[in-house]
């Protein structure tokens, strides 16, 4: 193994986000895990990250950045080949073994691999040459449209509310 796919593999195994390119779309954080040579995500279906509007389709390449999972930092940005692999397969069932592991929180997490093979993309994007330069500006871009406002501000009583919290606790922590 190279030194540059050694740098590929372990900083994308440290990290639990990963910014992915694909062919003429804007960058968007997705989570993943790295399982045989190659990053693996599962989305586009309800209630899993979306993939659609990124690029990835079966033969196409995307570019992925790593950032530091200390830090947050960029550490490496590589090309990808990227294939979607099919729920029948014994690699999408491999992938969906570790991918299921990761997945915080799912809705249906004893049924997760019937629905991600029913509704759901497994894609696998392998490393496919050497990492590029990192840029030494910013890559801040313009937020996503999105129906989504800030809160409001806090409610006047929150402050009360919580030291009468914290003090409730200290005395049942004195018994």
């Amino acid at each position: 193994m190279t030194q540059t796919r050694a740098l590929i593999e372990e900083a994308t195994k440290k990290s639990g986000l990963v910014w992915v390119r694909g062919t003429g779309a804007a960058a968007r954080a997705l989570w993943h895990v790295w399982h045989e040579g190659a990053l693996h995500l599962v989305g586009d279906g309800p209630g899993e990250q979306p993939l659609t509007g990124l690029g990835l389709a079966d033969g196409s390449t995307a570019t992925v950045t790593v950032r530091s999972k200390d830090k947050g930092g960029r550490l490496v940005e590589w090309t990808a080949r990227v294939s979607e692999l099919a729920p029948d397969s014994e690699a999408w069932a491999a992938a969906v073994a570790d991918l299921k592991g990761k997945r915080l929180n799912a809705p249906d997490a004893d049924r997760i691999e019937e629905r991600w093979a029913r509704e759901c993309r497994v894609l696998r994007l392998e490393p496919s040459g050497d990492t590029a330069e990192l840029p030494d500006g910013s890559l801040a871009a313009t937020p996503v449209v999105t129906a989504a406002t800030t809160r409001e501000p806090v409610p006047a009583g929150l402050p009360k509310l919580l030291a009468r919290g914290r003090k409730a606790a200290r005395k049942a922590g004195k018994r």
